[in-house]
């Protein structure tokens, strides 16, 4: 049996965000755009120290025109990120942050031949390895990937040239080589860790949304949701309950359908309320019938709650009926019917709309357990498998004959309406 409501649109949200990469980035990323200026601004602080450290003498006037450019872009990158594209913006950001890893690093290995000191080696890796960070916490897998590339080949590629050609005055190779092997090895540590968290994300997000969608259907601590795959239908034990107002047709043609229609829909509250106090959950409404499931705890706890959930619906069905017949109404009977067994239970959302699903050979057993309860005009009718489950617990109970044509439905017991309490 299936229940199927219209997808809302605001659904769609949490599915494509975990689906849809730049989308997953560009939500984590809202609203920092003042955090990433201010780390921006405290490694250009750490620049400004380096260079007094080291007295100035690795920096050629451009250096603090560059560092000046630097600053006011990424003040302008701040302030415009809210109304303008923020993807294109994001890659002027990671092109930017990357041109000034690549200077900085260019820089010191033109001027460090003559002057190296230690203070400027570390300053000039600074940029590169802090920036990498800032864009690795970004979740942007892909402007990661292109910042660290452009560093590197930049990098490596003045290696080369200073090993080609000695004449342009490069300094030596190995402190630079051990640098560059450095960012390599902490480039594949951020993308790699980046692709992860990614993924974490995306995953804690399709998790969350199944969840939501679960819970139109699914009492609070029943929980459905897969964490190793999408979750689809899943093999479950359920106790299945099929409730019928007995005479419906009948009512209806002597009383009208229009003042039926709200007899009807008292039963139905009325059977959700007990249905959803003992832990179950309603399924479907079909006519005068309702269809719901327990699927919560051991087999033994699902059958007993769904018996506990058919006295609950008997003793509330006898106080309305009590002041129903105060009221010169007739009195509404119910047969409810009770099956147990392994089922798939599962929402399947195709993008369009969620249908949250129960089948199996056990559903199709609950059937012909409520057609032969009908026959028979039970109040409770029981599948043997739920006696079973039941075990001490269970009420007394009688077994019914099998009648020509009834050879494939489970054995079935009828039980006795809780006899009224006279206070």
């Amino acid at each position: 049996m299936t229940r199927r409501h219209p997808r809302p649109p605001d659904r769609e949200a949490a599915p494509r965000l975990a689906e849809d990469r730049p989308n997953l980035a560009a939500g984590l990323a809202a609203g920092t755009a003042a955090r990433v200026l201010a780390m921006r601004l405290v490694m250009l602080l750490l620049l400004l120290v380096s260079a007094y450290l080291s007295d100035g003498v690795l920096h050629a006037g451009s250096h603090w025109f560059i560092l000046g450019g630097y600053a006011v872009s990424s003040l302008w990158l701040a302030l415009t990120v809210r109304r303008r594209n923020s993807a294109r913006l994001a890659w002027i950001a990671t092109l930017l942050d990357a041109a000034l890893a690549v200077y900085i690093v260019l820089e010191y290995m033109m001027a460090a031949a003559d002057a190296a000191d230690e203070p400027g080696t570390m300053a000039s890796r600074l940029p590169a390895f802090l920036l990498l960070l800032e864009s690795g916490l970004s979740l942007r897998l892909r402007h990661t990937a292109v910042f660290a590339a452009v560093v590197a080949g930049v990098w490596s590629g003045a290696l080369g040239l200073g090993l080609l050609n000695p004449g342009l005055g490069l300094p030596p190779a190995g402190p630079q080589l051990f640098g560059l092997l450095s960012f390599l090895v902490a480039s594949a540590f951020v993308i790699e860790g980046v692709a992860r968290l990614r993924r974490g994300i995306a995953t804690m997000l399709r998790l969350e949304h199944e969840r939501a969608t679960l819970a139109r259907f699914v009492p609070t601590g029943v929980d459905l949701v897969r964490r190793d795959g999408t979750t689809a239908l899943q093999p479950r034990h359920a106790c299945l309950l099929a409730l019928d107002i007995r005479g419906f047709s009948a009512l209806t043609r002597r009383w009208g359908e229009a003042r039926v229609v709200d007899w009807l829909l008292a039963v139905r509250a009325l059977a959700h309320a007990a249905v959803t106090r003992q832990g179950g959950l309603v399924d479907k409404y079909v006519g005068d019938g309702v269809l719901a499931q327990f699927i919560d705890g051991a087999p033994d706890v699902q059958a007993a709650a769904a018996l506990a959930c058919v006295r609950e619906i008997e003793e509330r069905m006898r106080r309305m009926n009590e002041i129903r017949l105060r009221e010169g109404l007739p009195a509404l009977a119910l047969t409810a019917s009770l099956h147990a067994g392994e089922v798939l239970v599962g929402v399947l959302d195709d993008g369009l709309r969620a249908e949250f699903t129960v089948l199996g050979p056990a559903m199709n057993a609950l059937a012909r357990v409520e057609a032969r309860a009908k026959r028979e005009d039970l109040s409770v009718a029981v599948s043997k498998r739920v006696l079973r489950l039941l075990g001490p617990a269970a009420p007394p109970a009688r077994r019914l004959a099998r009648r020509p044509g009834e050879e494939d439905c489970p054995d079935l017991f009828g039980l006795d309406p809780v006899p009224a309490v006279v206070s």
